[in-house]
């Protein structure tokens, strides 16, 4: 079955990115996000990406947050863990599932986030969910003063 699929502009090029391996779209995603970020930068003193839930070559939500990050001379570090394998959670449309899977999932290295205002980054959004358990992760284990966040696009459905 072939489904004419209509994206966005930026999540066509999270698309190519991510599912064609088209590097060069990442150019053009960091660029926006920048210029999007760039009013609110200087209350970033860290962007955090969530960590991936599939094994790549070249990981699109490090390779985002790290040129995000340079283009905004914000560090980045990736001192989110998940403490177990799972199955992505994009695929898993039961909301009592998910938040099953998601407990005690990650741990954080508060030594990198104590006392920061943090920037989450993500590129893709579903639910919430997992940008919620990072961020209670990194306001309580993480003792971060804030956090906010930011994805590249959402999923078709909410599920």
């Amino acid at each position: 079955m072939q489904f004419d699929t209509q994206r966005p502009p930026i999540a066509e090029l999270l698309f190519r990115l991510k599912y064609r391996n088209e590097q060069n779209a990442a150019v053009d995603i960091i660029e926006t996000c920048a210029r999007f970020l760039l009013p609110a930068s200087q209350g970033f003193d860290l962007i955090v990406p969530v960590p991936p839930s599939t094994p790549r070559a070249s990981q699109p939500v490090v390779l985002l947050a790290t040129g995000i990050g340079k283009e905004l001379k914000i560090p980045v570090a990736s001192c989110i863990v998940a403490t177990r394998p799972t199955a992505q959670l994009k695929s898993v449309t039961d909301p009592d599932e998910r938040k099953r899977i998601l407990e005690g999932l990650y741990a954080v290295d508060d030594i990198q986030t104590s006392r920061k205002n943090i920037l989450l980054f993500d590129d893709l959004f579903r639910s919430g969910a997992t940008m919620n358990a990072i961020t209670k992760i990194l306001l309580d284990a993480g003792k971060a003063n804030t956090v906010s966040v930011l994805t590249i696009t959402k999923t078709r459905r909410n599920q």
